[in-house]
C-alpha cells in the first residue's frame, strides 16, 4: 500500500511557550534520540553540489531503519509538503552498506537530533515533534501518515493545528535539515564504510 508522508516544519524562537501550547491540544508520546547518516550516489555527488537523491540510516538506540524519500513537489504548497516514504529494518547495517558501497554510494553528511513526540488529542494520527537539531536549533514538525485519497483532508487538518498553535506563515520552513546542514557547510560523518 502507498503512504503519503504529510507534513510541515516550523522554526521555533521560544522552545518552552510552543511546548505549552502543545501540551493543551497534544498528548506526551515519547522523548528519544536519533542519528542519522546519510548515503547518496558518488558519481552524481560532488563535493560542491547537494545530492537530488540519497538514502538514510536512522540509530535510534534500538534497531536501524532505512529510509529513502520520493519527493512528491506537485502536491507542495506553502504550508505542506508531500512525500513517499519507504522504510525496512535491518539488523547489522555494515553488510548492507558494504552492497551500497559496490553500488556507488557513499556517506555524506550525519544528523543527530532528540525529539519529543505528542499525538493530537482529537486525531491521534497528527504528529507533532518538537526537535532539537545538532548544529541548528529547535524545529516544530507536524506529520500525518495518509493514503492518497487521504491527502487533501491531512493538509486541511495539519493547516488547522498551525491555526491552533498559532503559527505564521513566516515561521514555516520546509527545507530539509541536511539541505540546512549542507548550506552551513557542516558535513559531520560517522564513516561505516571503510
Amino acid at each position: 500500500m502507498v503512504l503519503l508522508e504529510v507534513e510541515t516544519k516550523v522554526r521555533i524562537d521560544n522552545v518552552n511557550a510552543l511546548r505549552k501550547k502543545i501540551q493543551k491540544i497534544a498528548k506526551f508520546e515519547k522523548k528519544e534520540s536519533r542519528g542519522d547518516d546519510y548515503f547518496a550516489i558518488k558519481r552524481k555527488f560532488r563535493s560542491s553540489a547537494y545530492p537530488k537523491k540519497a538514502f538514510r540510516i536512522r540509530d535510534n538506540g534500538k534497531e536501524y531503519v532505512v529510509n529513502f524519500k520520493k519527493w512528491l513537489t506537485s502536491y507542495w504548497d506553502k504550508q505542506i509538503v508531500v512525500k513517499q516514504e519507504f522504510e525496512f529494518k535491518i539488523k547489522e547495517p555494515k553488510p548492507f552498506l558494504a552492497l551500497m558501497d559496490d553500488l556507488g554510494f557513499i556517506q555524506w553528511m550525519k544528523k543527530r537530533k532528540t525529539s519529543e513526540s505528542y499525538l493530537h488529542k482529537k486525531d491521534k494520527r497528527i504528529v507533532i515533534e518538537i526537535n532539537y537539531v545538532q548544529h541548528l536549533g529547535y524545529f516544530m514538525e507536524m506529520e500525518y501518515i495518509a493514503k492518497p485519497s487521504e491527502m487533501e483532508k491531512a493538509k486541511k487538518k495539519l493547516k488547522a493545528v498551525l491555526k491552533e498553535l498559532e503559527i505564521e506563515q513566516k515561521q514555516i520552513d520546509n527545507t530539509g535539515y541536511t539541505k540546512m546542514l549542507w548550506d552551513k557547510g557542516i558535513k559531520d560523518k560517522k564513516y561505516w564504510i571503510n
